[in-house]
């Protein structure tokens, strides 16, 4: 049996095998997509991201605790920031998130970002295939964590979650200028603190100067450690999903989801190919020495190459 079908009957040691190959880049994960692409598409995808140290990976312990009060199986990916030694994750949410380990239906998933822009990694949309095929729904995505670049969660994710704190502070203006406009629900974590009530209200200031739309952004408060307004975040989640769901929003995010998916596909694919058809040491070297000898330039001499490679 391949790895695909053993994730179709929900066997974890081959979901963490395929999902290793994904990671790593391996070619014969592509086969095993293929398998697995029909049984996608169903879960509800939920997006978390925000300032380091602001309680995203315990927000996201608590709506795990919440979703399997239901009996729902649960998917999560967590994005980390990569070692610049090993390559690998340097924070395991896994570690952060012990009291489900041993639960059958919590697939709880690490991926290193390896760099890559966006606050995901590259492998990231197909983790989350497999993680769909696994069974899991909802299936959370937590981001790196590094502030205005972690765009590409809301690319992915139906529903993007802010969390933020009270000491977010100054940082609001930035947070104007980027990741706050790509959120559907913010969370006020922490909001025993002082100043939540403040940094709440300026936050909603500036919600309350986005042109007017089917969903007003909520700002909520929790104390997630504690298991605070959990509730209120998760009648949030629930409420944009009806929105969306009424308005055809959802429809037309699944669309651009696929295209997007589908052009790095095709992207990968070029690289690919023009890697494996790019000249050979000895001819670029000879390109060079046109180059030294003041023989062109190479702007011209790249566009006479892209076009041997037809």
């Amino acid at each position: 049996m391949g790895l695909g079908s053993a994730v179709l009957n929900r066997d974890a040691r081959s979901a963490s095998r395929l999902l290793s190959l994904i990671e790593d880049g391996d070619p014969r994960a592509t086969a095993e997509l293929k398998e697995l692409y029909s049984h996608t598409g169903k879960s509800y995808l939920i997006g978390i991201t925000g300032p380091p140290g602001s309680g995203k990976s315990t927000l996201a312990d608590q709506l795990i605790a919440h979703y399997r009060s239901q009996g729902l199986r649960i998917g999560m990916l967590a994005i980390d920031p990569s070692s610049p030694f090993s390559g690998g994750a340097v924070l395991g949410d896994r570690i952060r998130m012990q009291r489900h380990a041993t639960d059958s239906d919590v697939f709880i998933r690490s991926m290193a970002n390896r760099n890559w822009p966006g606050g995901l990694s590259q492998a990231a949309g197909e983790a989350v295939r497999v993680l769909e095929a696994y069974g899991c729904d909802p299936v959370i995505v937590e981001t790196v964590g590094v502030g205005q670049s972690e765009i590409e969660v809301a690319r992915l994710a139906y529903t993007t979650i802010l969390v933020c704190t009270p000491a977010t502070g100054d940082k609001i203006q930035a947070l104007k200028a980027g990741v706050i406009e790509i959120a559907d629900i913010i969370v006020m974590n922490k909001a025993d603190l002082p100043d939540a009530e403040h940094a709440s209200k300026s936050i909603e200031m500036i919600i309350g100067m986005k042109p007017p739309s089917s969903w007003r952004v909520p700002v909520v408060s929790s104390v997630a450690r504690d298991g605070k307004g959990i509730d209120k975040v998760i009648d949030a989640i629930e409420a944009h999903r009806r929105v969306m769901e009424s308005t055809g929003t959802l429809t037309r995010k699944k669309l651009e989801t696929a295209k997007s998916q589908l052009r790095e596909i095709i992207w990968r694919k070029l690289c690919e190919t023009a890697r494996a058809r790019l000249p050979g040491d000895s001819e670029l070297e000879q390109y060079a020495e046109q180059l030294m000898r003041g023989s062109g330039d190479p702007y011209s001499l790249a566009e006479e190459v892209v076009r041997k490679l037809g």
